[in-house]
């Protein structure tokens, strides 16, 4: 291979993902086509099977490539992936972070593994106490708005959400270029003593915070775009990521059958094809690619476990941005600033 000394260096799972190695692979060549000058990829996982596979396609001479004895599933139990399996090409390619030998890792395995590994790998980031997974949802403005936490911390005391406010805010501002982006608190109703004692408190938490806290936020008001970063715990999140995504599902299956009725409403739904691809589009996980693990002290994304390889590419290019943007110092200097002024 070239000389990497100035690229950024992503290790990727090859082996996470239901339809490993193949989509990790071939997204890691797409996004070597996009931007070579600038990645340098090491795959992790069964080598033998990775290089025929190179070989193939003609990009042996492209790629490092490290072999993994075991490989994390998704059945296997977070905390058991981390302390069973120490030569899973999970394990490997975080520690290589971890050692300095790359400044990001990719995967689209196990959710729970790669939160669990990459916290006992990486650390956390100092003055975070809950790392947090966000996912992007549509907006009716245009663009998207981020909702954290979306499963990695099921139970959240009020310092946790302020928290996931922090890094929700960085990530915006510097990733997703949203300056000063609006933070509602997720809640059953937009008065300031509505939820439970855990909301409460972080209301008053995130109101006396430099954050633009504007306050509680009910499930509607999340993709009609009237804020830019919703906060919840990773129970009611989890549940709102899975409702968006089966609504998608049924309004796909809605104009199929509806088109099937007749002839006329074949036409009908034909006629507006596209426009109705680039509405579905949007909610269309694989444009965005995967999403970040914010908390941990390092560069660690995580992807849908169905990911194309469309999709592995987006999430290479999304290590590249946290890189890029050095989002953790960012993270660090926000959290420390808080503390410092509360002390």
């Amino acid at each position: 291979m070239e000389d990497n000394n100035n690229k950024i260096r992503i290790a990727l799972d090859a082996m996470g993902g239901n339809f490993a190695p193949l989509n990790e692979i071939e997204g890691a060549v797409l996004a070597y086509k996009e931007k070579s000058e600038i990645l340098d990829i090491t795959l992790v996982g069964e080598g033998k099977l990775i290089e025929q596979h190179l070989k193939k396609i003609g990009f042996i001479n492209n790629f490092n490539i490290i072999d993994a004895e075991d490989i994390v599933t998704m059945e296997d139990s977070p905390s058991d992936s981390y302390k069973n399996k120490p030569k899973s090409s999970m394990r490997i390619g975080l520690e290589l972070q971890s050692n300095g030998k790359s400044d990001a890792f990719v995967s689209a395995g196990n959710t729970g593994a790669v939160l669990a590994n990459s916290t006992l790998s990486l650390g956390k980031i100092e003055g975070i106490s809950r790392p947090t997974i966000g996912t992007p949802m549509p907006s009716l403005k245009g663009g998207y708005s981020m909702l954290f936490d979306v499963g990695a911390s099921v139970d959240c005391k009020s310092r946790h959400l302020f928290e996931f406010a922090v890094m929700g805010s960085v990530y915006m501002n510097y990733v997703l270029n949203i300056p000063n982006p609006r933070v509602g608190l997720l809640n059953i109703g937009e008065e300031e003593n509505k939820g439970n004692e855990v909301t409460v408190k972080a209301y008053e938490i995130l109101k006396n915070s430099k954050i633009n806290f504007i306050g509680n936020v009910e499930g509607d008001d999340i993709l009609c775009g009237k804020v830019d970063v919703a906060v919840c715990d990773g129970y009611t999140g989890n549940i709102v990521l899975k409702f968006a995504e089966s609504v998608i599902e049924i309004l796909k299956y809605k104009f199929k059958e509806y088109a099937s009725r007749n002839l006329k409403n074949k036409i009908w739904i034909g006629m507006f094809r596209n426009t109705l691809r680039k509405i579905l589009k949007e909610f269309d996980y694989q444009n965005y690619g995967g999403v970040p693990l914010l908390g941990v002290n390092g560069v660690a994304i995580i992807g849908h476990g169905k990911s194309t390889s469309f999709a592995i590419k987006n999430m290479i290019f999304r290590a590249v941005d946290m890189v890029k943007k050095n989002v953790n110092n960012k993270i660090k200097t926000e959290i420390n600033s808080y503390l410092n002024n509360n002390k």
